[in-house]
C-alpha cells in the first residue's frame, strides 16, 4: 500500500523565509500512467491551479486548494525519506505555476532522481526535466454549471480562455522528452485530440510521434473507468496512438495518497 508524509506535521501555514512551495501531499506509490506506469515513486504534489477541470482527480489542489507550505530543502528530505525510490513525480495542482518548481526540479536532478512534471502544458518553465507528462485540457474539461462539483460555473469562462497553449505545448515538447496524455471521456473529444496535435506538430521543432500520444479513460474510481476503458482502448486502436491505464485507480479505487 502507498506510504504518505504528514505534511502537517512537516511544513506551516506561511511560507518560510526560504524557497518554498504549498504542497498538497507527499507519498510512495506506484505511477499509474504513462509511458512509465507501473514505477515506484515520490509524488511531491503541489496545491494550486489555473484551471478547474470538473473531473479534477485532485480536488483539494484545485477547487479548494489545501496543503502546508515546504521549503525545497524540507520536501528533497521527504522525498529521500523514501529510500527505495528513484523516481520523483511532481504533480498539482499545476506544479508549473511556480518558479520555486525550477529550483526543486534542479535539486532533485543534482540528488539523481529521475523527474517526471504532470502538467496541464499552459506554462513553460526551462528546468532540469527527464520526462514532461503534459494532459492539455480538451472542451469536455470545461466546468459549465452543470458539471461544475460546485454548481456554479464561475470558472467555465476562465478555464475555456485558459485550457490550451499551443506556443506553451511546442516550447515543452522541444525542450523535454514528453508525452501527450489526453483525458478522454469519449469518442466526442477524438476531433478536439486529432486538433491539438495537428497545432503541436505545426508549432514544435520536434517530432511527435503516434506513440507519444496518449489516450487515458476519464474516471477516479474503478466503476467509473469499467465505464470507459475498453472504448477509450478501442479508440487507441483505431487512430494510433497509445492507451494508458490508470494502474492507481485500479490497484487503490479513490484512495488518498495513491
Amino acid at each position: 500500500m502507498p506510504v504518505a508524509s504528514d505534511i502537517a506535521d512537516i511544513g506551516s501555514d506561511a511560507p518560510p523565509d526560504a524557497a518554498a512551495l504549498p504542497v498538497n501531499e507527499v507519498f510512495y506509490s506506484l505511477q499509474g500512467e504513462g509511458t512509465l506506469a507501473g514505477t515506484p515513486s515520490v509524488f511531491v504534489r503541489i496545491s494550486g491551479c489555473n484551471l478547474r477541470c470538473w473531473f479534477c482527480d485532485s480536488y483539494h489542489t484545485s477547487w479548494e486548494p489545501t496543503g502546508a507550505w515546504l521549503s525545497i530543502d524540507e520536501i528533497v528530505d521527504e522525498v529521500a525519506s523514501f529510500e527505495a525510490a528513484e523516481h520523483v513525480v511532481l504533480t498539482g495542482g499545476e506544479p508549473m505555476m511556480y518558479e520555486e518548481s525550477v529550483g526543486l526540479l534542479d535539486e532533485l536532478a543534482e540528488q539523481g532522481y529521475h523527474t517526471t512534471v504532470e502538467t496541464n502544458g499552459t506554462i513553460y518553465r526551462d528546468a532540469q526535466i527527464d520526462l514532461a507528462s503534459i494532459s492539455p485540457k480538451l472542451t469536455s474539461s470545461t466546468p459549465t454549471a452543470e458539471r461544475d462539483p460546485k454548481g456554479e460555473g464561475e470558472w467555465a469562462e476562465r478555464h475555456e480562455q485558459r485550457r490550451i497553449d499551443v506556443d506553451a505545448l511546442a516550447d515543452l515538447v522541444d525542450a523535454y522528452e514528453s508525452q501527450l496524455k489526453f483525458v478522454v471521456t469519449g469518442v466526442d473529444d477524438m476531433p478536439e485530440i486529432e486538433d491539438v496535435v495537428e497545432q503541436v506538430r505545426a508549432a514544435a521543432e520536434t517530432t511527435v510521434s503516434n506513440d507519444e500520444v496518449l489516450l487515458m479513460p476519464e474516471g477516479m474510481t474503478r466503476e467509473a473507468l469499467d465505464a470507459r476503458r475498453n472504448a477509450v482502448a478501442e479508440l487507441a486502436m483505431e487512430y494510433g496512438y497509445r492507451y494508458t491505464p490508470r494502474l492507481h485507480v485500479d490497484l487503490w479505487n479513490d484512495a488518498p495518497g495513491t
